[in-house]
């Protein structure tokens, strides 16, 4: 019998609305826009601005911000509400650049949010890796987040920016999360090697996660990804695996019993 009804609703990007047990989490807000922003060699490209504006989100109770390095994952306006939430949970290093309300977590670090009528949810900070191996003195540090209502990681995985590596098959060993919002897009910003999950590494998530039902985000809306929606619900589908996927349009909403 499912204990508890969450919505999800797709802005745009890596940033989604999470409405579960009274509380509204908002994953890495992106909210600018079109436009280019560019970083050291990097410049990426936003071609599409945010499904809703930040102003008609309402309350946020959380951002859960995988890292603040890249403007794809947090750009001006999204800086901009940070202010406005109560906590920003993301990585160590990230928190120090932040100041403020931000919250630095290491992997496997757990705190509690506190939601209405006395409900509290788990958040705990999972390993996320930028790109192939080496990758971190180029991409800096990442995160995900396992979302707990009854117990840590019950209820919803957010993969943050990572490929399938050892550390998101650590998360499928240690947690039985009933859906996954998985950040895909194969994002390519400095030659053939992907940043962000591809078709390929999604389809191990699947099959990693079993039981659980998979949003895809982080799509759609910026030049440097180089999977659609499309592509990835195609994959899905060659492999017996569509009615599993959840692939929401921009400014689409979701309602999952978990």
């Amino acid at each position: 019998m499912p204990r508890f009804v969450t919505k999800l609703t797709l802005i745009g990007g890596p940033t989604v609305l999470i409405e579960i047990a009274g509380l509204r989490l908002l994953t890495d807000p992106t909210f600018d826009p079109p436009g280019r922003y560019t970083s050291g060699p990097v410049t990426l490209e936003k071609t599409h601005g945010p499904a809703l504006d930040a102003a008609a989100l309402g309350t946020i109770d959380a951002v859960l911000l995988s890292h603040d390095q890249h403007a794809d994952n947090l750009d001006h306006a999204g800086r901009a509400l940070l202010r406005d939430v109560p906590v920003v949970l993301t990585t160590d290093p990230g928190a120090e650049r932040l100041g403020g309300n931000a919250r630095g977590l290491a992997p496997w670090q757990t705190v509690e949010i506190a939601g209405a009528a006395g409900t509290w949810v788990h958040v705990t900070a999972t390993p996320a890796r930028h790109g192939p191996v080496g990758i971190e003195p180029i991409s800096g540090e990442v995160i995900g987040f396992l979302i707990g209502v009854e117990e840590p990681g019950d209820a919803i995985y957010v993969t943050g920016d990572t490929v399938w590596y050892d550390g998101v098959a650590d998360v499928a060993r240690r947690s039985r999360p009933r859906l996954l919002v998985l950040f895909a897009g194969s994002a390519k910003t400095r030659g053939s090697f992907h940043l962000t999950m591809d078709s390929n590494d999604a389809i191990e998530a699947a099959h990693a996660f079993p039981d659980a039902l998979i949003v895809a985000a982080h799509t759609d809306g910026w030049t440097h990804f180089s999977e659609s929606r499309d592509d990835l619900t195609r994959t899905f589908q060659t492999f017996g695996l569509g009615e599993r996927l959840i692939a929401l349009e921009p400014g689409a909403t979701a309602t999952v019993n978990l």
